[in-house]
């Protein structure tokens, strides 16, 4: 479950317990009509995390290798170019 507040969101594990995440960015796949967030834990930009969010509005794993592999090119993407990180 999550929880949006501005650039934040709030994950809570498989065990009940919550954390306090920073949203890097969001993006949609208009062909797929998914929206995915990449987010890190403060203190920790370096391990950026990305998931997609279900038909409920859930966020989930991506499983998909192909899924994964679009989802790690828009990531790339986003580094290397200024004027997205700008928009």
């Amino acid at each position: 479950m999550e929880n949006k507040i501005e650039n934040q969101i709030i994950i809570t594990d498989s065990e009940g317990k919550e954390h306090l995440m920073e949203i890097l960015f969001t993006y949609e796949h208009p062909e797929r009509k998914t929206s995915y967030v990449f987010f890190f834990e403060p203190g920790h930009p370096e391990e950026i995390i990305a998931m997609r969010y279900n038909q409920n509005g859930e966020l989930e794993e991506i499983e998909d290798d192909e899924e994964y592999a679009e989802v790690e090119e828009v990531f790339n993407a986003f580094n290397e170019d200024p004027t997205i990180k700008d928009a």
